[in-house]
């Protein structure tokens, strides 16, 4: 074939088009994969926000005399809980120097997953002897979530973390009471 002459049937010039050839798909993959790297990491962070930071701060700050003041009146009572799980079950042993609180007729327990807020969840525990307050728990715990106790007109107030003595039959045997910090 000639300069200048075209290629008849059946003859080709051997080139073949850019959308057949690899290296031009290489290159389009590369910051494609980047895109959608990216946007399944937003979708990630989006979907599964962090529940560290509280969304009303200066609330939560707020909330915190009132927190601290419950606690006071707590500790001048002499109060301090044990807790006891076994599978579903909740016991909470109360002591302190005021029997009017063992007679309480139930309490609202508060757990809180340490990460993850939707986890959390209240219960009421009925009293089943002077000081033993039992409940069913709707989800399953493990150590090292908190908890707060309080008393149904909200006048006092427990803090706490759940420890692997905590749970029977899992751990070396029931806990002994906490004290207040």
């Amino acid at each position: 074939m000639a300069i200048g002459e075209s290629p008849g049937p059946g003859q080709t010039t051997g080139t073949v088009p850019w959308y057949r050839q690899f290296w031009p798909w290489f290159l389009i993959a590369l910051p494609g994969s980047v895109v959608i790297a990216g946007l399944s990491t937003l979708y990630i962070a989006n979907r599964h926000a962090d529940d560290l930071v509280a969304d009303d701060y200066y609330k939560d700050g707020l909330a915190i005399n009132a927190q601290l003041e419950k606690q006071s009146v707590a500790a001048d009572r002499g109060l301090r809980a044990s807790l006891q799980i076994l599978d579903s079950r909740i016991q909470v042993r109360l002591y302190g120097d005021d029997n009017t609180v063992a007679y309480e007729p139930s309490l609202n327990l508060q757990l809180s997953h340490p990460l993850e807020a939707d986890r959390d969840f209240r219960l009421e525990l009925q009293r089943v002897a002077p000081g033993l307050f039992d409940g069913t728990m709707p989800a399953s715990v493990a150590p090292n979530w908190h908890w707060t106790l309080e008393d149904p007109q909200g006048n006092w107030r427990l803090d706490g973390s759940l420890v692997a003595q905590s749970f029977l039959g899992g751990g070396p045997g029931p806990s002994e009471p906490e004290a207040l910090p």
